[in-house]
């Protein structure tokens, strides 16, 4: 696949494609802006080499096709200004704007205004495609996503991945990974994280389960779960995966009172959970069960949160855990979204080796799918020679 160290980018009008999904507050401010910090050394490195004009387009949250002022990028292009040290000139649509004489950088409006972007248009995307001669993919965590903006595109315009594109597949390549290697996975929901566990079953050496999810493999087994959340459409492919030795489950569970979270918290086996009660973290022994395991890998991957991660009565386990993770001198990764949301509240991000930017493109990427915008650009290539 062609990187964008390797596209002669001088005179050239550059139309890059960067992850702005910023989370905002309800006055519509950024409350954090990392994907945007991702973004910088592609922008920066367009510009040193050369190109006439920058032209960057994203997307905000899910419009649904409407104009949401809250979700229009004027405050993306501030922040943007604030970063590279340069002005950025936006633009109030994202299709059928001229580019202003004399400006260098230009960002267009937020493409999911348009119904079009989600749908993988080919005309909505011929029409982004007018506004640049070379296309660059840098927003990691929509590659997984077939819009009309990472997907269609590359129909009509020659392209390459980004940087940040092209660090994320050389971190989550398992294949060039140092073992053994431990997975530690999280999360609520089982059924989004079945590939995954299977993928990490067959290529890691450990498999530590933790998160909601892990209530549906003691419901497979007959357990008592209470009111733990339960995805028991999938409990047989709890049961098979269950019959793999290099699983491993917590033995003990925080719970608390189903009708009062605040009440009746404790620690309790995993086959001890009384019916009336919900669980929402794993126990003490669980957590230096883990951490005897994680001590032995070279290479960690760790996808989800441990627990209920949002309330701190439930943080405990994936708070101790990242510290102890960090601390650990191996090969580090962080398969974004929630997780790297909990390793940044701990500042604790400079202490592992990769933090992925794209939760969901991780996820499948590491899952052994292939990312179909990465796909769609790897199969036009040849169309432009």
């Amino acid at each position: 696949m062609k990187t964008l160290k390797k596209v002669d980018l001088r005179d050239k009008r550059v139309l890059l494609r960067a992850d702005l999904d910023v989370p905002l507050d309800e006055r519509g401010d950024i409350k954090d802006d990392s994907r945007l910090k991702f973004a910088i050394p592609t922008i920066k490195f367009i510009l040193e080499k050369g190109a006439k004009l920058l032209v960057i387009m994203g997307h905000i949250d899910r419009p649904e096709g409407k104009v949401v002022d809250k979700l229009r990028m004027d405050r993306v292009a501030v922040r943007l200004m604030k970063l590279i040290g340069k002005n950025v000139y936006k633009l109030d649509d994202c299709v059928g704007k001229a580019i202003p004489r004399g400006e260098k950088i230009i960002l267009l409006e937020n493409l999911r205004f348009h119904a079009e972007e989600e749908a993988n248009d080919e005309r909505f995307a011929q029409s982004l495609a007018s506004y640049g001669d070379v296309y660059v993919n840098n927003a990691f965590g929509t590659c997984h996503r077939a819009h009309a903006s990472t997907h269609a595109i590359t129909k009509f315009i020659p392209g390459c991945i980004g940087l940040q594109v092209e660090e994320e597949l050389k971190h989550l390549d398992m294949s060039k990974m140092r073992k053994p290697i431990v997975a530690l996975i999280g999360g609520a929901k089982l059924k989004t994280k079945i590939p995954l566990i299977q993928e990490m079953l067959a290529k890691a050496d450990k498999v530590l389960l933790g998160g909601a999810m892990i209530f549906t493999f003691y419901f497979a087994q007959g357990l008592e779960i209470g009111k733990s959340l339960n995805d028991s459409n999938y409990a047989m492919n709890a049961k098979l995966m269950l019959n793999n030795e290099k699983l491993l489950l917590p033995k003990d569970i925080v719970i608390a009172d189903y009708e009062d979270q605040q009440a009746g918290i404790r620690t309790v086996a995993f086959n001890k959970i009384p019916k009336k009660s919900i669980g929402l973290d794993i126990g003490k022994k669980s957590v230096e069960d883990f951490k005897l395991e994680l001590r032995k890998a070279n290479t960690i991957i760790w996808n989800g949160p441990m627990g209920y991660y949002e309330k701190p009565l439930f943080n405990k386990a994936t708070n101790e855990l990242a510290k102890m993770i960090s601390e650990l001198d191996c090969n580090k990764i962080i398969g974004g979204g929630d997780t790297a949301d909990a390793i940044n509240k701990l500042d604790l991000a400079h202490k592992f080796t990769f933090i992925s930017s794209g939760g969901g493109a991780a996820l499948e990427l590491l899952a052994g799918k292939e990312l179909v915008a990465l796909k769609a650009l790897e199969e036009n290539e040849i169309n432009f020679g």
